[in-house]
This record gives structure tokens, sequence and C-alpha cells, in this order.
């Protein structure tokens, strides 16, 4: 899961594509540098990347599609890994941008990134991976991610959809909006999507991640519980080309320290 941050797009930066019959919304930021194609986090949407975007500037043209199942994008049938990647080649197809791009994830995202990149390298220059690790193990028993059972979707009203959120408010709060037909108002995800998500992302990741020839940074929350620090060094270490840029934070860290997330990014774009 991941905060969101920066102001609502401006009009001419959403766009949307279709895909069979399910729409993909996607956040365009403009101008006239390299592409940088941006995957968020699980119960985010591409709006996560608005600082990011800004403080790359001119440099690199940022996209960022709101991923199946997120943010303004339709729900999809499942939320396997294939099916994330292939929506993620459908953009790239529906842009025009045939040449390598580079390409950033984060959380899900990253996941998501490590599999584009592998699966296709012939579309992929460069990886970011944020905070994503290659080896996801749920055990029995209480996650963190429990709330999602019995969250409401929709509620007639933004006040009282937040109301049943309950403590899961301030999590959802940045991502409601209202139902096209103006009945109400839902969440940004359904729950039950996400927890399809979650569960999907499961296993050992190591092959693909390892599979992946070009060149790469792992950022890192070094107090992280989702990657940890043994698993951190040997992604690092076990990976040609890839380099590592720890900062002091846990999983949030991209937004709990912005800056030093855009810095450790720009550094690594501006060497390509």
């Amino acid at each position: 899961m991941a905060e969101i941050h920066g102001p609502t797009e401006g009009r001419n930066m959403r766009h949307e594509l279709k895909i069979d019959d399910r729409t993909l919304s996607y956040l365009d930021f403009g101008g006239t540098g390299r592409p940088l194609l941006a995957l968020h986090g699980g119960m985010s949407e591409a709006l996560a990347f608005t600082g990011l975007a800004a403080a790359l500037g001119d440099d690199w043209r940022v996209i960022a599609p709101d991923q199946r199942g997120h943010g303004d994008s339709d729900r999809a049938a499942h939320y396997r890994r294939e099916g994330y990647v292939s929506d993620a080649v459908a953009l790239l197809d529906h842009l025009g941008l045939d040449t390598p791009v580079a390409l950033l994830g984060y959380s899900l995202g990253g996941l998501n990134a490590y599999h584009l990149a592998a699966a296709h390298p012939d579309r992929i220059s460069a990886l970011v991976g944020v905070d994503a690790t290659v080896d996801i193990r749920i055990p029995d028993g209480p996650q963190w991610f429990d709330f999602l059972d019995g969250l409401p979707y929709t509620a007639p009203t933004r006040e009282e959809l937040l109301a049943a959120a309950g403590p899961a408010a301030p999590f959802v709060a940045d991502g409601l909006r209202p139902l096209p037909d103006g009945t109400g108002w839902r969440l940004a995800y359904h729950p039950q999507d996400m927890l399809d998500s979650i569960h999907a992302c499961a296993g050992d990741h190591w092959d693909t991640w390892l599979a992946g020839t070009c060149p790469a940074l792992l950022v890192h929350g070094t107090r992280s519980q989702a990657l940890t620090q043994p698993v951190a060094d040997a992604m690092t270490t076990r990976r040609p080309k890839t380099s590592y840029a720890p900062l002091d934070g846990d999983h949030f860290v991209p937004f709990t320290d912005p800056d030093g997330f855009h810095r450790a990014v720009a550094t690594f774009l501006a060497a390509l």
C-alpha cells in the first residue's frame, strides 16, 4: 500500500486505452524527455508519482498507469503477474514506444516491473525496483492486510464511506472518488481485488529477478519488513549491473523520505 501525494492531475494528463472491454487509465506527465514507465504499489494509483515527475523535471517523461483494479482503471478478471505485465505492454504499444524505455516499480509495481523486464527485455532499457522483494511468503495467522476483509467498497456519501472504513480511513481517504452515476462514493479499489492481488504475489521470484540483464537500481528502506536487509543484499550482489540505494525508513520510505527517493532515482537515471 502506498500513500498518494501531490495535486489532482491536470485534465490533459489523464488518458485511457481499451484492453478488450476493459479501460486502463494512465497519467502522462508530459515533456520531451526520455520516457519512464512507473508502476505504483498495491492499493495506490498513478498519482503517487506526481512528486517524482516534478523532481525529474524535463529530463524524463513519466508515464504511470493506474494498474488493473486500481484508481480509474477497471477491475480485471484476475490479478496474476501475467495480467499486470500484459497491461504494461499494451500501454507501451498504445503510446508507440517501440524502443526500450526505463522502468520503475514500487512494491507490487516493483514485482510487476521485474517480471516485465524479464519477459520483455527488448522493451526495457533500465530498471528501478523500489522496496520490492523477490521472496514473498504469506504465513498462516493474522496479516497486515486483514483490514480489507469487510471493508466497504461504496457508500452513499464520502463521509459515510470514511466512517464505515473505521481505522482504515486514513489509508483510503486520498483515493476516494464519486461513482460515475452520481449515486455515491467508492474506494480507489475493490477490497476483494486487493486481497486476490496480494495472494497472487506469493512465491519465489528469484529466477525472474536474475533473468533481467539491463542496468538496475534497488531502492531500499533499510527498516522495511517487506524487503529485509539480507534479501536486499543478495538481490544486489547476485544480479549483474545492479546498484543499491539504501534509505533510512520502512516500506513507505518513498513517501516518508521523498527527497531521498527522488535523488536516488534521478542519480541513477542520469547515468544511463
